[in-house]
């Protein structure tokens, strides 16, 4: 069974959101995702500064099925990210909510998190997969 983390807000493509306040958020891969991709071996992240659009490609996620793309759910500038991947991309596969998340993002547009799913409503897409 996957792990549906409350308190996160996820998108159609297994992206979750972590709201972090002051206008910034973090972003990682579901759990389910994790499980579809096998594992990971390697993963491509944006620069620090780079000024993203909602529906942007900003990464890469490699594993030994596939190789497929990050697509950010929000639009704003990435302000970190996880330099631990680089050489541990398994932690994806380990801990996907915790030590596994991507980026932060600081958000030019606060309003686009309303269009996401919530912990309840991601559950119950999973189970019409």
């Amino acid at each position: 069974m996957d792990e549906v983390r409350e308190g996160l807000l996820y998108t159609e493509s297994h992206e979750w959101i972590e709201d972090l306040g002051d206008g910034r958020v973090r972003m990682g891969i579901s759990d389910h995702a994790q499980h579809e991709l096998g594992d990971i071996v390697y993963v491509e992240l944006p620069d620090v500064g780079r000024t993203l659009s909602k529906g942007d490609e900003i990464g890469a996620l490699e594993s030994v099925k596939t190789v497929e793309p990050v697509i950010t759910p929000v639009s704003g500038k990435v302000i970190k990210v996880n330099d631990s991947l680089e050489d541990g991309s398994e932690i994806m596969n380990r801990s996907p909510y915790d030590e596994g998340w991507l980026v932060e993002v600081e958000l030019s547009d606060p309003a686009e998190l309303q269009g996401l799913m919530d912990s309840s409503v991601y559950a119950e897409a999973l189970k019409s997969q």
